[in-house]
């Protein structure tokens, strides 16, 4: 179940130039309705677009109660186990956690390019085989993998112990080599690496991708690292529309843009009109750098005369984000 009154929109904004571009000719008018009827929250969330962890993660990780940071250290992978009922020594005393995603480098002669896990077309039963393949080579360096998802493994370990890695977000379609761990601290994960793109190269289970015309697995990404200090309440999740994410990785801006058109037609118009009969709400928008934050708040009337004469717009505050 998710908070209905809290709406967090990721890659609400992007620095690329195809968006500035499709921001140009956006309307949205429940989003302006909305932000006219809410206040900033007293603190915003800047960042930068190197950083580890975007803004839409480190805004959900302060919503779940969980430890938050540009440096990508929070323990999601435990997070998850904790969620699905694992047990606690597991998942806070025992060994960190971490997701290994299994995906595509794409190496040219200047960029080795992570392109979408998505497009690898994934089953359950092709992951589960690659994983049983990968498993025992990661095993030799005390790396256990169990299967969660046909695009994400879990994974148990001494070497994710406050391993700072990049979210798999910042990481789509952008050369990997920005991104990796530090070298000295994830020694055997750069290893690792270059054992796997060896072994996949020529594997049958790539060649037999290739003959149904589908895409190599020769890399893997980690992602979500550490363990749970402590256990926060648990808390419904606040209402994510992934849209926007996925046309923005995609780099397809058009896309992008009719996705912020359904949103606003869609969860912010339900939410502005939610605000407009007197209920409580959040909202948090998210870029590739930053985060802002706005929520219903008693206003007095020359607040209230201000939202008019200075309304609040996307367009005001599109280029924080």
């Amino acid at each position: 179940m998710s908070d209905a009154n809290h709406l967090l929109i990721p890659f609400a904004a992007s620095t690329a130039d195809g968006c500035r571009d499709a921001l140009q000719g956006l309307a949205l008018p429940h989003l302006d309705r909305l932000l006219q009827r809410l206040a900033h929250a007293p603190a915003i969330d800047p960042g930068e677009e190197t950083d580890f962890t975007p803004p839409h993660e480190r805004a959900l990780a302060r919503h779940l109660g969980l430890p938050f940071g540009a440096g990508g250290t929070t323990p999601w992978a435990a997070w998850h186990q904790r969620q699905a009922g694992a047990d606690a020594d597991a998942d806070a005393g025992g060994t960190p956690a971490a997701f290994v995603t299994p995906c595509q480098w794409q190496v040219t002669t200047d960029r080795v390019n992570l392109n979408d896990p998505a497009a690898l077309r994934l089953t359950e039963a092709e992951s589960r085989r690659l994983l049983d393949i990968l498993a025992p080579w990661f095993a030799e360096d005390g790396i256990a993998l169990a299967y969660d998802q046909p695009t994400r493994w879990l994974a148990h370990g001494a070497v994710f112990e406050g391993l700072a890695c990049a979210s798999l977000d910042r990481v789509v379609q952008r050369d990997v080599r920005a991104w990796l761990p530090d070298a000295a601290q994830a020694r055997v994960l750069h290893r690792l690496h270059s054992e796997m793109q060896m072994l996949l190269y020529t594997h049958p289970f790539n060649d037999e991708r290739a003959e149904r015309g589908l895409p190599p697995v020769n890399a893997f990404w980690v992602h979500g690292a550490g363990r749970l200090q402590t256990h926060p309440a648990p808390v419904p999740p606040p209402d994510m529309p992934l849209a926007l994410r996925d046309a923005a990785l995609r780099e397809d801006w058009r896309a992008w843009a009719a996705a912020w058109a359904e949103i606003d037609a869609g969860p912010v118009a339900r939410l502005a009109d939610h605000v407009a009969a007197g209920g409580i709400a959040r909202l948090t928008l998210c870029g590739e750098r930053s985060a802002l934050a706005w929520h219903t708040a008693p206003r007095g009337l020359w607040k209230k005369i201000q939202s008019v004469l200075r309304p609040q717009r996307f367009a005001d505050v599109r280029d924080q984000l």
